[in-house]
């Protein structure tokens, strides 16, 4: 999302833009976030708090005019919906684990830790990170990254990848993917619609992932 601003100044509009539109975020946790990075990367001198906190109400002001317009089930919301029924069929599958890979297999096993110590276990797992939701706010789509833990087999990873298909493309996600056990799955057409309310469930927290996964196989 290019602006006529400084490098700098660009590198944290950019940060902001991603954290308003991800919807994962209140205002004063954007705020916190985004005076915390700027102090970080030693642009105290060129940026100041009021232009954050203004860049933040700009793009925040915008996403509240285009989410006018939206048609309901947004495809954010039928990728959470995809998400939670996953979970039904002991997939682990988690929103936005960190900002890496790693990150995302990290959560993923800490999760199935929690299901083994209540002699339960997945049928594998599947993630967007930090950098997938970065591209999918631009519009970018959407990238699913997929596997079970402890699995070196190419047939157990395609078999959970074809699990995690069949259930996008029941929510009318439409996917790419070669069939093969290294390529993540593709969400091409996606556009990222929410907004934070802080009345809805904390997807950034997986106890829900866990009950659910358990509660469905009691």
């Amino acid at each position: 999302m290019k602006q006529n601003m400084s490098e700098d100044q660009q590198f944290i509009f950019d940060s902001i833009y991603t954290q308003v539109r991800s919807g994962f975020y209140s205002l004063e946790d954007i705020q916190n976030n985004i005076i915390e990075e700027i102090e970080d990367n030693g642009f105290e001198d060129e940026i100041s708090e009021d232009w954050a906190y203004q860049q933040i109400e700009n793009v925040y002001q915008q996403l509240l005019e285009e989410s006018k317009l939206w048609q309901a089930p947004t495809e954010t919301e039928r990728l959470i919906m995809a998400f939670d029924e996953l979970a039904t069929q002991r997939i682990i599958a988690l929103h936005y684990p960190g900002y890496t890979t790693d990150d995302g297999d990290y959560e993923a096993v800490e999760v199935e830790r929690a299901l083994r110590e209540n002699n339960e276990k997945s049928e594998g797992y599947c993630f967007y990170h930090g950098q997938d939701l970065e591209r999918a706010v631009l519009g970018e789509g959407l990238y699913i990254s997929f596997q079970k833990i402890n699995n070196e087999s190419d047939v157990v990873s395609k078999e959970v990848a074809k699990k995690i298909i069949e259930v996008l493309e029941k929510h009318n996600l439409p996917v790419e993917w070669n069939g093969k056990a290294t390529t993540r799955i593709f969400i091409p057409v996606f556009k990222w619609q929410r907004v934070y309310n802080e009345e809805d469930r904390d997807l950034l927290n997986y106890n829900y992932v866990i009950d659910s996964i358990l509660e469905n196989h009691a």
